[in-house]
């Protein structure tokens, strides 16, 4: 039976990639001043500098800001200017402080899931700005407990099972990332529900699941579906 069901933060509870779109969309704005950003080279070289520094700064706004600022200087070859690097920080400012707003129906469905079931919310990214959206949301009281990780892989999802004393096939993760949310999870033996966003940073589009783990996941367009999905994968992991 399933006894403990996680629920990711961001896009899954409440909105946020549409924030980091827009300060994206501004990033662009400011370094198209200095460099033609239809250069593919240009378009590899700040790619290649984000998933360099996941390593070095995490997830998150912070971590965002400081690649934004590295890759500026590098593409520019150091000719931004002081003000210009003032702005893209500012930026990160601005996705620091964005307002949190909760998916419609999301607290309905994790209240219902509530009801029968252990809940955890296990989401990633920058501490501080973790912790101040779980503060805001006010979905706080509904969870047994709220883990914010650097990381979320096998090794993260192995060690919050362990903690509860439950094995793999006891959890579910409900979020919007194959990457993160899902296939770590299945990985282990546990389920997974997954919820698309309508827009998925790159980083989590890329996963290895296949046919041979869609037994194992299902896949709900809203949180209203939520819900009934874990009563369906609570009865497969009976069988």
């Amino acid at each position: 039976m399933l006894k403990l069901i996680g629920f990711d933060g961001d896009d899954t509870l409440w909105h946020s990639e549409g924030y980091y779109r827009e300060a994206s969309a501004r990033f662009t704005d400011i370094v198209g001043r200095y460099v033609d950003l239809g250069d593919a080279q240009v378009q590899a070289g700040m790619l290649a500098t984000e998933r360099r520094n996941l390593k070095l700064f995490g997830y998150g706004a912070k971590g965002m800001t400081l690649s934004m600022v590295e890759t500026a200087i590098a593409i520019t070859e150091g000719r931004i200017s002081a003000a210009d690097i003032h702005a893209l920080v500012e930026i990160g400012k601005t996705v620091l402080q964005h307002p949190v707003e909760l998916l419609p129906g999301v607290r309905e469905a994790v209240a219902a899931v509530a009801e029968h079931h252990a809940v955890v919310l296990i989401t990633k990214g920058d501490l501080f700005h973790q912790e101040k959206k779980v503060a805001q949301s006010g979905m706080a009281d509904l969870f047994h407990r709220i883990e914010i990780v650097s990381e979320k892989d096998v090794i993260t999802y192995r060690r919050v099972l362990g903690e509860f004393s439950l094995e793999p096939g006891q959890f579910a993760m409900v979020g919007n990332s194959l990457r993160s949310d899902i296939e770590p999870v299945i990985r282990l033996g546990g389920w997974g529900v997954h919820m698309p966003y309508h827009v998925t940073w790159e980083h989590e589009l890329e996963n290895g699941l296949g046919e041979a783990d869609a037994p194992r996941m299902l896949t709900v367009d809203t949180p209203s579906a939520i819900p009934a999905a874990i009563a369906q994968l609570a009865e497969r992991a009976g069988t």
